[in-house]
């Protein structure tokens, strides 16, 4: 290959890289207030929860059924979670991520939006 073709494909390479980071950042704004909306509701279901002079008195099933926003919020919370919402939430930084150790290879780099970073070769003597 020669060096135009090769800087067309690092021109294609970049484009659709930061084409897929931009396609996520959507989606991740969405998942990330789902998991604050459904953290605060599980916050302040469990400060009512824990506040109730009656959970102390009652059996910890009996408690749950008296306080059902808190058991809705945090059923809800640990299904986000075993749904991946964790993976969700940070996906744009977890591909950029994957992209700077391979491209770490070839003395390159991208930023968090997918923009290459070309890094000057090292000086071997």
């Amino acid at each position: 290959m020669n060096s135009l073709e090769q800087a067309e494909d690092l021109k294609a390479f970049e484009r659709r890289l930061t084409e897929y980071i931009s396609c996520l950042q959507p989606a991740t704004g969405r998942w990330r207030m789902i998991l604050i909306v459904v953290s605060v509701c599980t916050a302040t279901g469990a400060w009512n929860w824990l506040i109730d002079p009656d959970t102390q008195k009652v059996s910890f099933l009996s408690s749950l059924w008296n306080h059902p926003f808190f058991t809705i919020s945090c059923i809800t919370l640990i299904a986000l979670f075993f749904a991946g919402i964790h993976k969700r939430v940070v996906a744009p930084s977890i591909i950029a991520a994957r992209c700077r150790t391979v491209l770490a290879e070839y003395n390159m780099s991208c930023d968090d939006t997918g923009k290459l970073i070309l890094k000057p070769r090292p000086n071997i003597q």
